[in-house]
């Protein structure tokens, strides 16, 4: 096959101009550190890259999100290791009220310690992050969740009852706060004890304890059980009669004589009852989460019981007893929910922690399978350089050699 002196020269200013647009584009590769300058240098490649930037950008926002998520999980769970401690100061006031020998300038100045705790509570309950929303309020985040009422006994939720949650990976996401009905005037239905209170009729000397709990698998723990006394006009013998709402079918349908002290059996539950109750007396045992369970209420309730005197008259100092008696439990009951809801909130700590862990391996992950389809190899990429342009230059030379032959040159030689 014969070439002509113009297809010889076109061939080879043809390859020679291609491998000078290689060096260039080589070039412009080492200068960059970028392989895919346009999606025509490698379209599959780019593709997976584009796929890849946006998981990049996917896992950013998650990794932002668990950050802020974390961030009010370690406050509410700081406000409510305080919120425990303030309890627990109450509960310790609500052991030394109960000392006989105190007068009643001595309860009054109790109650004034409590008071300042119940403030305390009020503040937690209404505590707000860094962006200035309630962490108790549900989903109404600019709502103070807690008011007192105009009563004077208790406080008003104001928040909602909706939870705010945050994604923090592809199926997961998790709340990030809880409301305050649920903290601060809810209990554990499984960490309570039932509610021991006295009739506010009560005349006589009776008090009541604390409930013992013997059965916890008995039916009949979730009924409210009323204990009423009767007083013989003739000869003063004191009987009681039990009730329960729903029924018990294994309570006694006779009076039963009252011995002070003695267990009184209440379904799987046992209570004991002192002192002498007057013909009227009753007393009642609920269970925890059928009571009013509104903590502020409990201590305002708990407050006016100390601010009243007692005196010598053992009738006050019963009512008293009762008060405590009562007080105690609820506080108790209070204490273990906030427990309770700490623990939930470390649960939820833990977990975004471990994704946190995990979306780090990801992130790394993705970040190696983006440079090795985008960026290049360095070393590589510089000696593919220098041998194209050797290459070019070899080519460049010889050309030029060949174009010097002529047979008049020879000729003239």
């Amino acid at each position: 096959m014969r070439i002509s002196s113009s297809q010889y020269f076109n061939l080879n200013v043809s390859s020679m101009s291609d491998q000078q647009s290689t060096l260039a584009t080589m070039y412009q590769q080492i200068s960059s550190g970028n392989r895919l300058s346009t999606a025509s240098d490698d379209p599959l490649g780019a593709a997976q890259a584009v796929t890849l930037t946006m998981q990049s950008a996917t896992l950013s926002q998650y990794s932002t999100n668990q950050t802020s998520a974390l961030s009010s999980l370690q406050q509410e769970d700081s406000t409510l290791g305080n919120v425990s401690n303030v309890l627990s100061s109450i509960q310790t006031q609500v052991v030394h009220a109960g000392d006989a020998s105190l007068t009643d300038a001595d309860r009054q100045s109790i109650a004034t310690v409590i008071q300042g705790h119940r403030d305390q509570l009020m503040s937690m309950a209404n505590t707000t992050d860094s962006n200035g929303n309630y962490i108790f309020t549900g989903l109404k985040g600019n709502t103070a969740p807690f008011s007192n009422n105009a009563s004077g006994v208790g406080a008003s939720y104001d928040g909602d009852l909706g939870s705010r949650t945050v994604q923090i990976s592809n199926n997961r996401s998790v709340a990030i706060g809880d409301t305050g009905a649920s903290v601060f005037q809810s209990v554990s239905a499984s960490e309570s004890a039932a509610v021991p209170s006295a009739s506010t009729g009560n005349t006589g000397k009776g008090t009541i304890g604390a409930v013992s709990m013997n059965d916890t698998s008995n039916p009949n723990n979730a009924s409210t059980y009323t204990i009423n006394f009767a007083v013989s006009a003739t000869d003063d013998s004191t009987t009681y009669t039990v009730s329960a709402n729903p029924a018990d079918p294994s309570l006694p349908t006779t009076l039963t004589a009252y011995t002070a002290d003695t267990k009184i059996t209440l379904g799987g539950q046992s209570v004991k009852i002192s002192g002498a109750p007057a013909n009227g007396d009753s007393f009642t045992v609920q269970p925890a989460t059928s009571t009013n369970n509104d903590v502020f209420a409990t201590l305002d309730n708990l407050i006016s019981a100390l601010k009243q005197p007692v005196g010598t008259s053992t009738s006050a100092q019963s009512q008293l007893t009762n008060a405590l008696a009562t007080a105690g439990t609820k506080l108790g009951n209070s204490y273990n929910n906030v427990l309770a809801a700490q623990t939930a909130v470390g649960g939820r700590t833990q977990e975004i922690q471990s994704q946190q862990t995990i979306l780090s391996t990801n992130k790394t992950q993705n970040a190696s399978d983006l440079a090795n389809l985008t960026s290049i190899d360095l070393v590589s990429s510089i000696s593919s350089y220098e041998l194209t342009q050797n290459s070019l230059q070899a080519a460049q030379m010889a050309f030029s050699q060949i174009q010097k032959m002529s047979l008049f040159s020879y000729l003239g030689s």
